[in-house]
């Protein structure tokens, strides 16, 4: 299965993402060899770097890494190709506008016969690649289009419901766990994955809550933060634990949101 990371801080920071840890499961010691991605916000743009060649030998990784960027929402995918070939296209994350801003997703699973459930067809949106992945961030995507039919940000316990009632329906075709951004927040749905004794099963996702003071560093395993404008709260989201801190599992269909480095469900 593909692996997934994403960070949402509070303020925008400057990243150094030399991907070293995550490279190692894209083809140094792991099966993620089919292609990587990165995106990242930059105020309402987002920018995104993807390719289908090993993480573990790219050149665009070592880039990465010697040209740190700020941001306050990042999200990464190595994909383990199961459906649809090698290609640029079936890289991730997907990136669609929506509603006057940017929308990501990358998902990590097996989502047999997506394509041909009416449940989560688009009238909207159309996928171009051929990964069960982009068909249904394409179907997440027509489901929020009427929160987003005037323009402006959708209350957030309204996005937040309507993620987890396609989480939901998603969970009942195979293994789903995914992250989403619309630029405000990240929502980050955990479920089943496979394990290294082999079996499918959860966790899925796990998530780390950090602090930072100011003119502080925040450094784990392929990823070094650094904070420039105040105190700095961050939120982390993995396939699996990247450093040897107390990283919390998430849940089978647990979905979190994350804005400004804290979780939004705790803050109430």
């Amino acid at each position: 299965m593909c692996e997934l990371f994403a960070m949402s801080a509070r303020h925008p920071t400057t990243v150094s993402m030399s991907l070293e840890e995550f490279s190692r499961h894209g083809g140094l010691a792991g099966p993620h060899k089919d292609g990587w991605g990165i995106g990242w916000y930059e105020e309402r743009d987002f920018r995104l770097v993807k390719e289908r060649d090993p993480a573990a030998s790219s050149a665009c990784v070592r880039f990465i890494q010697a040209n740190p960027f700020s941001s306050a929402l990042v999200l990464s995918h190595i994909r383990k190709a199961t459906l649809g070939p090698v290609a640029s296209r079936n890289c991730q994350p997907f990136v669609r506008e929506l509603g006057g801003a940017w929308h990501c997703f990358a998902h990590n699973g097996d989502l047999k016969g997506i394509a041909s459930e009416r449940r989560f067809r688009s009238e909207g949106f159309r996928p171009v690649g051929e990964t069960d992945s982009e068909q249904a961030f394409c179907a997440l995507l027509d489901r929020l289009r009427p929160l987003w039919s005037s323009g402006s940000v959708p209350q957030l316990s309204e996005r937040r419901h309507l993620v987890a009632d396609f989480a939901a329906a998603l969970r009942e075709l195979g293994p789903a766990n995914f992250l989403y951004c619309d630029g405000d927040a990240l929502f980050a749905h955990a479920d089943r994955r496979h394990q290294d004794d082999g079996s499918i099963r959860a966790p899925g996702l796990w998530r780390l809550a950090r602090h930072c003071p100011a003119g502080g560093e925040l450094a784990a395993d392929g990823l070094r933060i650094s904070s420039n404008d105040g105190e700095q709260e961050v939120c982390l989201v993995a396939s699996v634990p990247l450093t040897h801190e107390s990283w919390v599992a998430l849940g089978e269909g647990e979905v979190i949101v994350a804005r400004q480095g804290r979780i939004a469900n705790e803050r109430g």
